[in-house]
């Protein structure tokens, strides 16, 4: 019993002993934060602030211009609203209303005016020529030479020159070599005492006073003949009247390299269009 006794004392002893030799486990450094990783931390977050800033201050702008462009457009219906306003509870004019119905019933009016010749402008070509204006013929000539025929994405296309006749100067000189290229429309025979010929058909961006359309052209050469422009009754019809007793009624376009419009009076001579 006394030997139980001394014992136990012994073993924690050497237990307590034991437990107090044994290692503490290591523990892991603490992350030490540089003064350059800081720093890079600091701009990163600059960057990111700055870059939320400018989004919001662009959709601020943007929110800005367009609550101006309403209030634009609120003024302007409010304008126009006043206006009918006005006119419904101004009296009815019954002569007014008259005189407007009597000249929509006269075709005429409703047509550009043109004289026996004219001015026109190629916007492809970029370039004036003086134009004949032909009640009788049916179709547009442009005068042309070296045309060739080719082939683009299946369909006819023609490259060509100007046929323009030495003495000629009233077009923009740099076009007078110029290669132009068009899509063919069609072809069409004529039918002459020399013998039958098959022409082009070409469409090309015309400007005529305040007419700008595409019209249709046969390519031939025309340096025997004055103008190297002819316009048919196709191009004229329900848009243009002509008065035979004047010419040039219309202003000369302008084209980089040309003239101004303002000086086209000296190549204008009233007694053409008489010949040829």
């Amino acid at each position: 019993m006394l030997t139980r006794k001394l014992l136990l004392p012994v073993s924690l002893s050497s237990v307590i002993v034991m437990a107090g030799c044994v290692p503490a486990q290591p523990q892991p450094p603490k992350p030490v934060l540089t003064p350059e990783a800081f720093s890079q931390r600091i701009d990163a977050l600059e960057s990111q602030i700055a870059g939320q800033c400018d989004v919001q201050q662009q959709q601020l702008v943007e929110q800005r211009e367009l609550n101006r462009s309403l209030r634009r457009d609120m003024r302007e219906v409010g304008s126009q609203l006043r206006r009918m306003h006005a006119e419904m509870e101004q009296p009815a004019a019954p002569q007014v209303v008259q005189a407007c119905k009597t000249a929509s019933e006269n075709p005429i009016m409703d047509k550009t005016l043109l004289g026996r010749v004219e001015w026109v402008g190629f916007p492809d070509i970029g370039s004036y020529f003086k134009a004949r204006i032909d009640t009788g013929a049916n179709t547009s000539s442009l005068s042309a030479r070296d045309i060739t025929e080719f082939e683009r994405d299946g369909d006819k296309w023609v490259k060509f020159k100007l046929a323009l006749r030495e003495d000629a100067k009233y077009f923009v000189p740099e076009v007078r070599d110029k290669w132009v290229e068009a899509k063919v429309s069609r072809t069409v025979t004529i039918v002459q005492a020399s013998g039958r010929e098959d022409r082009p058909v070409v469409s090309m961006l015309m400007t005529l006073g305040d007419i700008k359309q595409r019209v249709e052209f046969t390519l031939n050469d025309r340096r025997d003949l004055t103008y190297p422009v002819l316009l048919g009754r196709r191009f004229m019809m329900d848009i243009a009247a002509v008065d035979v007793s004047r010419t040039f009624i219309n202003p000369r376009p302008e084209f980089p390299g040309s003239a101004p419009s303002t000086a086209a009076a000296k190549d204008q001579d009233p007694n053409e269009g008489n010949r040829d």
